[in-house]
Order: C-alpha cells, then sequence, then structure tokens
C-alpha cells in the first residue's frame, strides 16, 4: 500500500470511529430523554417515600426530577452486593434516590466514569496508603463506612445509608457526601472544586470555598461548635463533601452560619433547600 494509501485508510477509520461513537452519544442521550420522562413504578416510589423523608419535601416538579435521575443511575450503573449483601430493588432505589438530589435542575448528570456502586451490609475494612516521611507511603487497615474511587466506583454500608437517610434534618448523610465526591472527582483531581458551569465561575469558586474553608479549620482547631460536621477539616475534597450534606439536610443553619457557602452551592447545585425546607 502506498503512503497516499495508508493515509486514507487512515482517515476512513477514523471517520467510521468518529460516526460510531456520534451514533453512541446520540442513542445514550435518546435513552436518558426517555427514563426522565417516565415516573418511578408505584413500588420503587414508595421506597423512597419511606425510606428517604428528603423526598417528601420536595415541590412535585422535583420529585420527577429525582425520579428520572433515579432511573437513568439504575439503568447505567451497576449495584454489587458484598459480604453476604443480596442486592434488592429497595436498595439500589434507595440510594441512586438520594444520589439524584445532587442533579437537581442540572442538565449534566454523574461522571461517565463512575460505573459501579458496591454496597456492604454494614462498617467493613478498607486498606489505605497515605504519604509518610521522605517521600515514603504507609499502608494500614482502616473500618469505613463508605468511599469513592476516582476510579468510578463508589462504596456504601448499607445500614449507615439507611441510617443517615432516615434523619433528613442531621446533616449526616452518606450516599450524598460519597456521590459529592464522585462530582469533584469528575473534574480529574479531589480537591474540593468540581466541574463549573464556565470558566468565570471558578474564581468566585475559591474565594468563597478557600476563605470559608479557612474559617472552619480556625473553629475546629479552637473547639468551636460549628454546623458542619468536623470531619471536613480533613483536606477541601472532604470540606465540599460534608457542605453538601449540610446543605441539603441543614440549609437554615448553613445560611446563618457560612452564608457565602451556602449561596455559592446554590449556585453550584441550582437549587435552593430552603424553599422547601421543614
Amino acid at each position: 500500500m502506498t503512503g497516499a494509501g495508508i493515509l486514507l485508510f487512515a482517515a476512513i477509520v477514523v471517520a467510521a470511529i468518529f460516526c460510531w461513537r456520534q451514533q453512541g452519544l446520540r442513542a445514550l442521550r435518546v435513552r436518558r430523554e426517555e427514563l426522565m420522562a417516565t415516573p418511578l413504578p408505584e413500588g420503587w416510589r414508595r421506597f423512597l417515600e419511606v425510606n428517604v423523608p428528603l423526598f417528601n419535601r420536595l415541590p412535585s416538579e422535583l420529585k420527577q426530577q429525582v425520579e428520572g435521575h433515579t432511573q437513568i443511575l439504575l439503568d447505567q450503573k451497576v449495584f454489587e452486593g458484598h459480604d453476604g449483601l443480596e442486592m434488592t430493588d429497595e436498595i439500589r432505589v434507595t440510594i441512586a434516590g438520594q444520589a439524584s438530589f445532587l442533579l437537581l435542575n442540572q442538565k449534566g448528570f454523574f461522571p461517565d466514569t463512575l460505573r459501579s456502586v458496591i454496597v456492604y451490609p454494614s462498617a467493613y475494612k478498607a486498606r489505605t496508603i497515605k504519604p509518610g516521611v521522605g517521600g515514603l507511603y504507609t499502608e494500614s487497615e482502616q473500618t469505613v463506612l463508605g468511599q469513592s474511587w476516582d476510579v468510578g466506583v463508589v462504596v456504601l454500608a448499607w445500614d449507615n445509608t439507611r441510617h443517615s437517610a432516615a434523619n433528613p434534618n442531621d446533616g449526616h448523610n452518606l450516599v450524598l457526601h460519597e456521590f459529592a465526591h464522585q462530582l469533584d472527582q469528575g473534574s480529574g483531581a479531589a480537591d474540593g472544586t468540581p466541574i463549573l458551569r464556565s470558566r468565570d465561575c471558578y474564581g468566585e469558586w475559591r474565594q468563597a470555598m478557600s476563605q470559608t474553608y479557612r474559617d472552619f479549620l480556625e473553629d475546629t482547631d479552637r473547639g468551636q461548635k460549628t454546623v458542619m460536621d468536623d470531619y471536613g477539616a480533613t483536606n477541601p475534597a472532604e470540606f465540599f463533601a460534608v457542605a453538601t450534606e449540610t446543605f441539603f439536610e441543614k440549609p437554615r443553619q448553613l445560611k446563618k452560619k457560612r452564608p457565602e457557602l451556602y449561596d455559592e452551592l446554590c449556585t453550584y447545585y441550582r437549587t435552593n433547600p430552603l424553599k422547601w425546607a421543614d
């Protein structure tokens, strides 16, 4: 084959791959639109009404969005039970429904890199690797309730998933926390800054989040009571995840204590929980 022939063949292959990818994206978009317009089966909706009290506060329009996003997650992500946990519709719907709160009024979805949700019956042991002295790393085993991996996996303890959802006013919600990490990791690094709508948004985001994070660290160092869980002081990524839990479950307290943070989260999540909070 001549050089020109090789170039022609390569061009044809590239064009074919491009067309195939476009067709796949178009099919995915159509499928998502269909699922967003399809109401949840009555039994599945009942799971949300009983297990996720926060769902009952939503106006009908937002309930429909939660139902649509729930069906998309169930259709396009794999839910796996570990350590003997049998995966059921109740588990899948309860988790997907809570995660869908993070997508209210959004045009986008969770990153396509998110592939699966692993669920344990209760707290489980996980290996962690932390940087140590002299560039060395130390490996340890910890008992945890949940994790979000940058390879597209969310891990949850089912008993805490139910417990944290049952009280919508305490600022603790395992599903919101771990799926907020997935939004953060969608930008390529878990640094507390998810993908924002435009380049202009990053300056305001960094200013609001950096200042409130510094203030939060000072409050926790002094032992002062804060509206957010102290775990948010671990690093900016955990601060964003904890702030997300608090935003949806304790909006009045967060608005009063840290109005700049609350307003920035309203802009990012495109919703204002104060409008439908009890």
